[in-house]
Protein backbone atom coordinates (compact mmCIF):
# COMPACT_ATOMS: atom_id res chain seq x y z
CA UNK A 1 0.00 0.00 0.00
CA UNK A 2 3.00 2.34 0.23
CA UNK A 3 2.44 3.61 -3.31
CA UNK A 4 -0.87 5.04 -2.02
CA UNK A 5 1.13 7.78 -0.28
CA UNK A 6 2.41 8.78 -3.72
CA UNK A 7 -0.90 8.26 -5.49
CA UNK A 8 -2.82 10.80 -3.40
CA UNK A 9 0.18 12.88 -2.29
CA UNK A 10 3.94 12.84 -2.91
CA UNK A 11 5.30 9.98 -0.82
CA UNK A 12 6.80 10.01 2.64
CA UNK A 13 9.87 11.83 3.90
CA UNK A 14 12.79 9.69 5.15
CA UNK A 15 12.02 10.42 8.82
CA UNK A 16 8.24 10.56 8.45
CA UNK A 17 6.38 7.93 10.42
CA UNK A 18 4.65 5.40 8.18
CA UNK A 19 0.91 5.78 8.91
CA UNK A 20 -0.73 2.65 10.30
CA UNK A 21 -3.95 3.56 8.50
CA UNK A 22 -3.18 5.15 5.10
CA UNK A 23 -6.80 6.04 4.42
CA UNK A 24 -7.23 7.90 7.72
CA UNK A 25 -3.88 9.63 7.11
CA UNK A 26 -5.14 10.88 3.74
CA UNK A 27 -8.73 11.82 4.58
CA UNK A 28 -7.74 13.60 7.81
CA UNK A 29 -5.91 16.17 5.70
CA UNK A 30 -9.20 17.20 4.10
CA UNK A 31 -11.06 19.46 6.51
CA UNK A 32 -13.44 22.40 6.51
CA UNK A 33 -10.55 24.70 7.35
CA UNK A 34 -7.91 25.62 4.77
CA UNK A 35 -4.50 25.58 6.49
CA UNK A 36 -2.07 28.47 6.32
CA UNK A 37 0.66 28.21 3.72
CA UNK A 38 3.83 26.40 4.70
CA UNK A 39 5.83 29.09 2.92
CA UNK A 40 6.86 31.67 5.52
CA UNK A 41 8.33 34.36 3.28
CA UNK A 42 6.33 37.38 2.13
CA UNK A 43 3.23 36.46 0.14
CA UNK A 44 1.71 39.20 -2.00
CA UNK A 45 -2.01 39.58 -2.59
CA UNK A 46 -3.59 39.32 -6.01
CA UNK A 47 -4.48 43.01 -5.77
CA UNK A 48 -0.87 43.99 -5.05
CA UNK A 49 0.42 41.97 -7.98
CA UNK A 50 -2.26 43.37 -10.25
CA UNK A 51 -0.94 46.87 -9.53
CA UNK A 52 2.43 45.80 -10.92
CA UNK A 53 0.66 44.35 -13.94
CA UNK A 54 -1.19 47.64 -14.37
CA UNK A 55 2.06 49.60 -14.30
CA UNK A 56 3.53 47.28 -16.91
CA UNK A 57 0.51 47.51 -19.24
CA UNK A 58 -0.03 51.25 -19.07
CA UNK A 59 3.58 52.36 -19.07
CA UNK A 60 4.27 50.20 -22.09
CA UNK A 61 1.07 51.03 -23.93
CA UNK A 62 0.71 54.75 -23.19
CA UNK A 63 4.28 55.93 -22.59
CA UNK A 64 7.01 53.75 -24.06
CA UNK A 65 5.37 52.99 -27.41
CA UNK A 66 4.73 56.68 -27.95
CA UNK A 67 8.10 57.88 -26.66
CA UNK A 68 10.17 55.38 -28.64
CA UNK A 69 7.98 55.17 -31.72
CA UNK A 70 10.96 55.60 -34.07
CA UNK A 71 13.64 54.10 -31.84
CA UNK A 72 13.38 50.30 -31.70
CA UNK A 73 16.57 49.81 -29.69
CA UNK A 74 15.59 52.50 -27.20
CA UNK A 75 12.13 50.95 -26.85
CA UNK A 76 13.61 47.52 -26.21
CA UNK A 77 15.95 48.84 -23.49
CA UNK A 78 13.16 50.86 -21.83
CA UNK A 79 10.84 47.87 -21.94
CA UNK A 80 13.41 45.63 -20.26
CA UNK A 81 13.84 48.24 -17.55
CA UNK A 82 10.07 48.32 -17.08
CA UNK A 83 10.05 44.52 -16.73
CA UNK A 84 12.50 44.84 -13.84
CA UNK A 85 10.67 47.75 -12.26
CA UNK A 86 7.44 45.75 -12.16
CA UNK A 87 9.03 42.43 -11.12
CA UNK A 88 7.84 40.68 -14.24
CA UNK A 89 10.42 37.88 -14.13
CA UNK A 90 10.21 37.32 -10.39
CA UNK A 91 6.59 36.82 -9.38
CA UNK A 92 5.95 33.44 -10.98
CA UNK A 93 9.11 32.08 -9.32
CA UNK A 94 7.81 33.20 -5.95
CA UNK A 95 4.39 31.71 -6.67
CA UNK A 96 5.82 28.33 -7.65
CA UNK A 97 7.90 28.32 -4.46
CA UNK A 98 4.71 28.92 -2.43
CA UNK A 99 2.91 26.21 -4.41
CA UNK A 100 5.68 23.62 -4.15
CA UNK A 101 6.37 24.14 -0.45
CA UNK A 102 2.90 22.70 0.23
CA UNK A 103 3.90 19.44 -1.47
CA UNK A 104 7.47 19.03 -0.29
CA UNK A 105 7.37 20.28 3.30
CA UNK A 106 3.73 20.90 4.19
CA UNK A 107 1.59 18.89 6.59
CA UNK A 108 -1.28 18.60 4.09
CA UNK A 109 0.27 17.13 0.91
CA UNK A 110 -3.02 15.42 -0.01
CA UNK A 111 -4.79 18.79 -0.06
CA UNK A 112 -1.90 20.19 -2.11
CA UNK A 113 -2.29 17.50 -4.76
CA UNK A 114 -6.01 18.18 -4.98
CA UNK A 115 -5.30 21.93 -5.20
CA UNK A 116 -3.10 21.23 -8.22
CA UNK A 117 -5.98 19.30 -9.79
CA UNK A 118 -8.33 22.26 -9.48
CA UNK A 119 -5.79 24.82 -10.71
CA UNK A 120 -5.52 22.76 -13.88
CA UNK A 121 -9.29 22.34 -14.11
CA UNK A 122 -9.80 26.12 -13.94
CA UNK A 123 -6.78 26.84 -16.09
CA UNK A 124 -5.53 30.34 -16.82
CA UNK A 125 -3.49 29.70 -19.95
CA UNK A 126 -0.41 31.55 -21.14
CA UNK A 127 -2.05 34.75 -22.33
CA UNK A 128 -1.75 38.52 -21.80
CA UNK A 129 1.20 38.08 -19.40
CA UNK A 130 -1.18 36.72 -16.77
CA UNK A 131 1.39 34.08 -15.83
CA UNK A 132 3.92 36.77 -14.97
CA UNK A 133 1.73 38.64 -12.51
CA UNK A 134 -1.62 37.04 -11.75
CA UNK A 135 -2.07 33.30 -12.30
CA UNK A 136 -0.32 32.17 -9.14
CA UNK A 137 -2.23 34.63 -6.97
CA UNK A 138 -5.51 33.60 -8.65
CA UNK A 139 -4.78 29.97 -7.84
CA UNK A 140 -4.07 30.87 -4.21
CA UNK A 141 -6.87 33.31 -3.48
CA UNK A 142 -9.63 31.96 -5.70
CA UNK A 143 -9.01 28.22 -6.05
CA UNK A 144 -7.28 27.05 -2.86
CA UNK A 145 -9.21 29.41 -0.61
CA UNK A 146 -12.51 27.88 -1.78
CA UNK A 147 -11.63 24.19 -1.48
CA UNK A 148 -13.58 23.99 1.79
CA UNK A 149 -16.81 25.15 0.14
CA UNK A 150 -19.18 23.69 -2.43
CA UNK A 151 -18.26 23.17 -6.05
CA UNK A 152 -20.94 25.71 -6.94
CA UNK A 153 -19.24 28.37 -4.81
CA UNK A 154 -15.80 27.53 -6.20
CA UNK A 155 -17.07 27.61 -9.79
CA UNK A 156 -18.79 30.96 -9.31
CA UNK A 157 -15.73 32.59 -7.73
CA UNK A 158 -13.51 31.14 -10.44
CA UNK A 159 -15.88 32.40 -13.14
CA UNK A 160 -15.94 36.02 -11.95
CA UNK A 161 -12.28 36.12 -10.93
CA UNK A 162 -10.36 38.95 -12.57
CA UNK A 163 -7.82 36.63 -14.19
CA UNK A 164 -10.54 34.39 -15.68
CA UNK A 165 -12.59 37.32 -16.97
CA UNK A 166 -9.52 38.68 -18.76
CA UNK A 167 -8.30 35.27 -19.86
CA UNK A 168 -11.58 34.33 -21.56
CA UNK A 169 -12.42 37.80 -22.92
CA UNK A 170 -15.65 38.42 -21.06
CA UNK A 171 -14.76 42.12 -20.96
CA UNK A 172 -15.51 42.03 -24.69
CA UNK A 173 -18.89 40.38 -24.13
CA UNK A 174 -21.36 43.25 -24.59
CA UNK A 175 -25.10 42.92 -25.14
CA UNK A 176 -26.16 43.94 -28.70
CA UNK A 177 -29.21 45.70 -27.21
CA UNK A 178 -27.47 47.08 -24.14
CA UNK A 179 -27.10 50.74 -23.23
CA UNK A 180 -23.48 50.69 -24.37
CA UNK A 181 -24.54 49.29 -27.74
CA UNK A 182 -26.19 52.65 -28.43
CA UNK A 183 -23.09 54.69 -27.53
CA UNK A 184 -22.14 57.38 -30.04
CA UNK A 185 -18.52 56.25 -30.24
CA UNK A 186 -19.58 52.85 -31.56
CA UNK A 187 -21.38 54.46 -34.47
CA UNK A 188 -18.46 56.80 -35.11
CA UNK A 189 -15.88 54.02 -35.08
CA UNK A 190 -18.20 51.48 -36.67
CA UNK A 191 -17.73 49.02 -33.79
CA UNK A 192 -21.11 47.50 -32.96
CA UNK A 193 -21.58 45.78 -29.62
CA UNK A 194 -21.40 42.00 -29.94
CA UNK A 195 -21.36 39.09 -27.57
CA UNK A 196 -18.15 37.16 -27.01
CA UNK A 197 -18.86 33.48 -26.32
CA UNK A 198 -15.40 32.39 -25.11
CA UNK A 199 -16.16 32.42 -21.40
CA UNK A 200 -19.62 30.92 -21.75
CA UNK A 201 -18.30 28.10 -23.94
CA UNK A 202 -15.50 27.17 -21.54
CA UNK A 203 -17.80 27.41 -18.52
CA UNK A 204 -19.94 24.74 -20.16
CA UNK A 205 -17.33 22.61 -21.87
CA UNK A 206 -14.40 22.67 -19.44
CA UNK A 207 -15.58 23.87 -16.04
CA UNK A 208 -19.00 22.31 -15.43
CA UNK A 209 -21.20 20.01 -17.52
CA UNK A 210 -18.89 19.00 -20.42
CA UNK A 211 -20.14 18.16 -23.93
CA UNK A 212 -21.63 14.94 -22.52
CA UNK A 213 -24.53 17.04 -21.24
CA UNK A 214 -25.69 17.67 -24.79
CA UNK A 215 -25.66 21.46 -24.68
CA UNK A 216 -26.08 23.24 -28.00
CA UNK A 217 -24.71 26.31 -29.71
CA UNK A 218 -27.94 28.03 -28.74
CA UNK A 219 -27.20 27.28 -25.08
CA UNK A 220 -23.74 28.84 -25.44
CA UNK A 221 -25.27 32.00 -26.89
CA UNK A 222 -27.92 32.14 -24.16
CA UNK A 223 -25.28 31.81 -21.45
CA UNK A 224 -23.08 34.44 -23.08
CA UNK A 225 -26.01 36.89 -22.94
CA UNK A 226 -26.47 36.15 -19.23
CA UNK A 227 -22.74 36.81 -18.72
CA UNK A 228 -22.75 40.21 -20.43
CA UNK A 229 -21.84 43.02 -18.06
CA UNK A 230 -19.23 41.14 -16.02
CA UNK A 231 -16.03 43.06 -16.68
CA UNK A 232 -13.37 45.26 -15.04
CA UNK A 233 -14.93 48.41 -13.59
CA UNK A 234 -14.95 50.94 -16.44
CA UNK A 235 -15.06 54.00 -14.19
CA UNK A 236 -11.27 53.66 -14.25
CA UNK A 237 -11.23 53.63 -18.04
CA UNK A 238 -8.26 55.97 -18.43
CA UNK A 239 -6.13 54.80 -15.52
CA UNK A 240 -6.87 51.09 -15.09
CA UNK A 241 -9.12 49.82 -17.85
CA UNK A 242 -8.79 46.00 -17.88
CA UNK A 243 -6.82 45.93 -14.61
CA UNK A 244 -9.66 47.28 -12.43
CA UNK A 245 -11.71 45.04 -10.13
CA UNK A 246 -14.39 42.99 -11.83
CA UNK A 247 -17.97 44.04 -11.19
CA UNK A 248 -21.34 43.67 -12.84
CA UNK A 249 -22.07 46.72 -15.03
CA UNK A 250 -25.62 46.98 -16.23
CA UNK A 251 -24.86 49.26 -19.17
CA UNK A 252 -23.05 46.36 -20.90
CA UNK A 253 -25.68 43.78 -19.97
CA UNK A 254 -28.19 42.52 -22.48
CA UNK A 255 -31.66 43.60 -21.25
CA UNK A 256 -34.81 41.52 -21.29
CA UNK A 257 -35.90 38.02 -20.35
CA UNK A 258 -33.10 35.46 -19.93
CA UNK A 259 -33.79 31.96 -21.20
CA UNK A 260 -31.09 29.31 -20.81
CA UNK A 261 -31.47 25.61 -21.50
CA UNK A 262 -35.24 25.98 -21.63
CA UNK A 263 -35.44 27.75 -18.25
CA UNK A 264 -35.98 31.39 -17.37
CA UNK A 265 -33.22 32.97 -15.29
CA UNK A 266 -33.09 36.23 -13.32
CA UNK A 267 -32.22 39.40 -15.19
CA UNK A 268 -29.15 41.42 -14.35
CA UNK A 269 -26.50 40.57 -11.79
CA UNK A 270 -28.29 37.57 -10.29
CA UNK A 271 -28.47 35.77 -13.62
CA UNK A 272 -24.89 34.43 -13.66
CA UNK A 273 -25.06 33.05 -10.13
CA UNK A 274 -28.32 31.29 -10.97
CA UNK A 275 -26.79 29.87 -14.16
CA UNK A 276 -23.74 28.55 -12.28
CA UNK A 277 -26.08 27.03 -9.70
CA UNK A 278 -27.98 25.27 -12.48
CA UNK A 279 -24.81 23.97 -14.12
CA UNK A 280 -23.16 22.89 -10.85
CA UNK A 281 -26.24 20.84 -9.95
CA UNK A 282 -26.63 19.24 -13.38
CA UNK A 283 -26.03 15.45 -13.32
CA UNK A 284 -23.44 15.76 -16.09
CA UNK A 285 -21.37 18.12 -13.96
CA UNK A 286 -21.11 15.65 -11.09
CA UNK A 287 -20.20 12.82 -13.43
CA UNK A 288 -17.66 14.95 -15.33
CA UNK A 289 -15.83 16.10 -12.19
CA UNK A 290 -15.90 12.62 -10.67
CA UNK A 291 -14.42 11.17 -13.85
CA UNK A 292 -11.67 13.81 -13.93
CA UNK A 293 -10.77 13.24 -10.27
CA UNK A 294 -10.44 9.51 -10.90
CA UNK A 295 -8.41 10.11 -14.03
CA UNK A 296 -6.08 12.38 -12.07
CA UNK A 297 -5.62 10.04 -9.10
CA UNK A 298 -6.25 6.48 -10.29
CA UNK A 299 -6.22 5.62 -13.98
CA UNK A 300 -6.47 7.19 -17.42
CA UNK A 301 -9.78 5.47 -18.09
CA UNK A 302 -11.94 5.34 -14.94
CA UNK A 303 -14.90 3.02 -14.65
CA UNK A 304 -18.41 3.75 -13.43
CA UNK A 305 -17.62 1.71 -10.33
CA UNK A 306 -15.00 4.34 -9.49
CA UNK A 307 -17.04 7.44 -10.23
CA UNK A 308 -20.33 6.37 -8.62
CA UNK A 309 -19.19 6.79 -4.96
CA UNK A 310 -17.95 10.29 -5.74
CA UNK A 311 -21.23 11.22 -7.42
CA UNK A 312 -23.13 9.86 -4.40
CA UNK A 313 -20.98 11.89 -2.00
CA UNK A 314 -21.66 14.95 -4.16
CA UNK A 315 -25.42 14.33 -4.06
CA UNK A 316 -25.45 13.73 -0.32
CA UNK A 317 -23.35 16.78 0.58
CA UNK A 318 -24.66 19.21 -2.03
CA UNK A 319 -21.28 19.29 -3.75
CA UNK A 320 -19.34 20.09 -0.55
CA UNK A 321 -15.78 19.71 -1.79
CA UNK A 322 -14.23 18.17 1.35
CA UNK A 323 -16.78 15.34 1.12
CA UNK A 324 -16.25 14.97 -2.63
CA UNK A 325 -12.48 14.85 -2.08
CA UNK A 326 -12.74 12.27 0.70
CA UNK A 327 -14.86 10.07 -1.54
CA UNK A 328 -12.28 10.35 -4.33
CA UNK A 329 -9.50 9.38 -1.91
CA UNK A 330 -11.51 6.40 -0.65
CA UNK A 331 -11.99 5.22 -4.24
CA UNK A 332 -8.25 5.64 -4.89
CA UNK A 333 -7.58 3.54 -1.79
CA UNK A 334 -10.02 0.83 -2.86
CA UNK A 335 -8.47 0.46 -6.30
CA UNK A 336 -4.91 1.15 -5.24
CA UNK A 337 -3.54 -2.34 -5.89
CA UNK A 338 -5.31 -2.68 -9.24
CA UNK A 339 -4.22 0.56 -10.91
CA UNK A 340 -1.07 2.65 -10.99
CA UNK A 341 -1.33 6.23 -12.22
CA UNK A 342 1.42 7.77 -14.35
CA UNK A 343 2.64 10.94 -12.63
CA UNK A 344 2.89 14.16 -14.64
CA UNK A 345 6.26 15.98 -14.54
CA UNK A 346 5.36 18.39 -11.73
CA UNK A 347 3.98 15.65 -9.47
CA UNK A 348 6.99 13.45 -10.27
CA UNK A 349 9.42 16.25 -9.38
CA UNK A 350 7.63 17.02 -6.12
CA UNK A 351 7.44 13.33 -5.27
CA UNK A 352 11.22 13.05 -5.70
CA UNK A 353 11.77 16.19 -3.63
CA UNK A 354 9.56 15.12 -0.71
CA UNK A 355 10.77 11.52 -0.61
CA UNK A 356 14.40 12.65 -0.38
CA UNK A 357 13.72 15.65 1.89
CA UNK A 358 15.49 17.74 -0.75
CA UNK A 359 16.19 21.45 -0.56
CA UNK A 360 13.24 22.31 -2.75
CA UNK A 361 11.83 24.83 -3.29
CA UNK A 362 14.60 27.37 -2.61
CA UNK A 363 14.56 28.74 0.93
CA UNK A 364 11.69 31.07 1.78
CA UNK A 365 13.93 33.83 3.08
CA UNK A 366 15.94 33.98 -0.13
CA UNK A 367 12.87 35.27 -1.95
CA UNK A 368 12.51 38.09 0.57
CA UNK A 369 15.86 39.49 -0.59
CA UNK A 370 14.37 40.37 -3.98
CA UNK A 371 13.92 44.06 -4.73
CA UNK A 372 12.09 45.70 -7.62
CA UNK A 373 14.37 47.20 -10.23
CA UNK A 374 16.19 44.02 -11.15
CA UNK A 375 15.49 40.48 -12.19
CA UNK A 376 15.56 37.46 -9.89
CA UNK A 377 19.00 36.08 -9.09
CA UNK A 378 19.84 32.57 -10.41
CA UNK A 379 18.73 31.00 -7.13
CA UNK A 380 15.37 32.79 -7.17
CA UNK A 381 14.86 32.01 -10.87
CA UNK A 382 15.06 28.23 -10.51
CA UNK A 383 11.36 27.41 -9.90
CA UNK A 384 9.97 28.86 -13.12
CA UNK A 385 12.99 27.84 -15.19
CA UNK A 386 12.89 24.24 -13.95
CA UNK A 387 9.17 23.78 -14.54
CA UNK A 388 9.23 25.33 -17.99
CA UNK A 389 12.22 23.18 -18.97
CA UNK A 390 10.41 20.05 -17.73
CA UNK A 391 7.50 20.95 -20.01
CA UNK A 392 4.96 21.36 -17.21
CA UNK A 393 4.92 24.94 -15.98
CA UNK A 394 1.69 25.28 -13.94
CA UNK A 395 1.06 28.83 -15.22
CA UNK A 396 1.99 28.35 -18.87
CA UNK A 397 -0.58 25.95 -20.27
CA UNK A 398 -1.03 26.68 -23.96
CA UNK A 399 -4.75 25.91 -24.01
CA UNK A 400 -7.67 26.71 -21.66
CA UNK A 401 -8.29 22.99 -21.08
CA UNK A 402 -5.01 22.78 -19.14
CA UNK A 403 -2.47 19.97 -19.16
CA UNK A 404 -3.42 16.41 -20.06
CA UNK A 405 -3.82 13.72 -17.40
CA UNK A 406 -3.24 10.92 -19.91
CA UNK A 407 0.01 8.96 -19.66
CA UNK A 408 0.49 8.86 -23.42
CA UNK A 409 0.83 12.63 -23.53
CA UNK A 410 3.78 12.56 -21.10
CA UNK A 411 5.70 9.56 -22.46
CA UNK A 412 7.47 11.02 -25.46
CA UNK A 413 11.24 10.28 -25.66
CA UNK A 414 11.98 13.98 -25.12
CA UNK A 415 9.94 14.26 -21.92
CA UNK A 416 11.37 11.01 -20.53
CA UNK A 417 14.92 12.22 -21.24
CA UNK A 418 14.12 15.41 -19.36
CA UNK A 419 13.28 13.32 -16.30
CA UNK A 420 16.74 11.77 -16.48
CA UNK A 421 18.22 15.26 -16.58
CA UNK A 422 16.08 16.53 -13.73
CA UNK A 423 16.72 13.49 -11.60
CA UNK A 424 20.36 14.63 -11.68
CA UNK A 425 19.30 18.16 -10.71
CA UNK A 426 17.23 16.64 -7.92
CA UNK A 427 20.36 14.95 -6.57
CA UNK A 428 22.07 18.34 -6.40
CA UNK A 429 19.22 19.50 -4.14
CA UNK A 430 19.96 16.78 -1.57
CA UNK A 431 21.50 17.73 1.73
CA UNK A 432 25.16 16.76 1.94
CA UNK A 433 24.52 14.24 4.75
CA UNK A 434 21.98 12.42 2.59
CA UNK A 435 24.26 11.61 -0.34
CA UNK A 436 25.03 8.08 0.78
CA UNK A 437 23.76 4.55 0.19
CA UNK A 438 22.22 4.20 3.65
CA UNK A 439 20.01 7.20 2.97
CA UNK A 440 18.68 5.73 -0.28
CA UNK A 441 17.88 2.50 1.55
CA UNK A 442 15.68 4.52 3.93
CA UNK A 443 13.95 6.28 1.03
CA UNK A 444 13.17 2.97 -0.66
CA UNK A 445 12.04 1.21 2.52
CA UNK A 446 9.79 4.14 3.34
CA UNK A 447 7.97 4.35 0.01
CA UNK A 448 7.92 0.97 -1.74
CA UNK A 449 6.34 -2.42 -1.06
CA UNK A 450 9.07 -4.20 -3.04
CA UNK A 451 12.20 -2.67 -1.43
CA UNK A 452 14.45 -5.70 -1.96
CA UNK A 453 13.88 -5.67 -5.72
CA UNK A 454 14.69 -1.97 -5.91
CA UNK A 455 17.72 -2.30 -3.61
CA UNK A 456 19.16 -4.96 -5.88
CA UNK A 457 18.74 -2.72 -8.90
CA UNK A 458 20.35 0.26 -7.20
CA UNK A 459 23.32 -1.80 -5.98
CA UNK A 460 24.40 -2.20 -9.60
CA UNK A 461 25.61 1.43 -9.40
CA UNK A 462 28.52 2.41 -7.18
CA UNK A 463 27.93 6.17 -7.25
CA UNK A 464 25.06 7.58 -5.22
CA UNK A 465 24.19 10.05 -7.97
CA UNK A 466 23.65 7.14 -10.36
CA UNK A 467 21.51 5.37 -7.79
CA UNK A 468 19.41 8.50 -7.41
CA UNK A 469 18.91 8.90 -11.16
CA UNK A 470 18.00 5.23 -11.58
CA UNK A 471 15.62 5.21 -8.62
CA UNK A 472 13.58 8.15 -9.83
CA UNK A 473 13.33 6.81 -13.34
CA UNK A 474 12.02 3.39 -12.37
CA UNK A 475 8.49 2.41 -13.48
CA UNK A 476 7.55 2.16 -9.78
CA UNK A 477 8.25 5.88 -9.42
CA UNK A 478 6.75 7.00 -12.71
CA UNK A 479 3.52 5.29 -11.69
CA UNK A 480 1.87 5.42 -8.30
Amino acid sequence: MKNFFRKVAFGLKPKEKIPSDPLVWATSQITDEIPEFSFKGKIYSEEELRKHYREWVYQDRKVLRKKFKKDKMGYKAAKNLLRDNTGQKFWKNLEIAIRHKEATHGDHPVLAKLWYFWTNHFTISDKDMLADYSTGAYQRETIRANLNKTFEELAYEATIGWAMILHLDNMENVGPKSEDARAEWRKRKKRPATINENHARELLELHTVSPNSGYTQENITELALIMTGWAPDDKYHKTRLETADVKFQRKYHEPGKKIFWGNEFPKGKKGLKAAVNYLANHPSCREFIAYKLCRYLITDYPTKEMTDPIVKAWDKSGGHLPEVHKAAIEVAFKFNNQYQKFQNPENWWLQMSRMTDAKWPPKDERFDTYRLGGGPDPYQAKPSWFMEDMGHHPYLSKQPNGYSDLAEDWMSPELIIRRLIYARKGYINLKADNKNNEFFEKVVNQNFDNPDTIHNLLKQNDKTIDRHILLFNLPEVFRA
